[in-house]
């Protein structure tokens, strides 16, 4: 079978099982996306320290126990 192949009968599967439009959205989910991960999050957790990320942790259990 080849990889052309293999998507089609794989769509129509999910298509069958799913239906169209639900199909489509479980296939959305593996989108790659953009950008690099590992870049942006340096900009955002390298100015943290472990004190502010367990302070942060502290307060949003405490929040859910609320």
């Amino acid at each position: 079978m080849t990889p052309v192949e293999l998507n089609q009968k794989g769509f129509k599967a999910l298509v069958d099982a799913l239906g169209y439009v639900d199909a489509v959205r479980f296939l959305k989910q593996f989108d790659n996306g953009s950008g690099d991960y590992t870049q942006e999050r340096r900009q955002w957790l390298d100015h943290l320290s472990l004190d502010d990320i367990w302070a942060d942790l502290q307060q949003r259990q405490i929040e859910t126990q609320e």
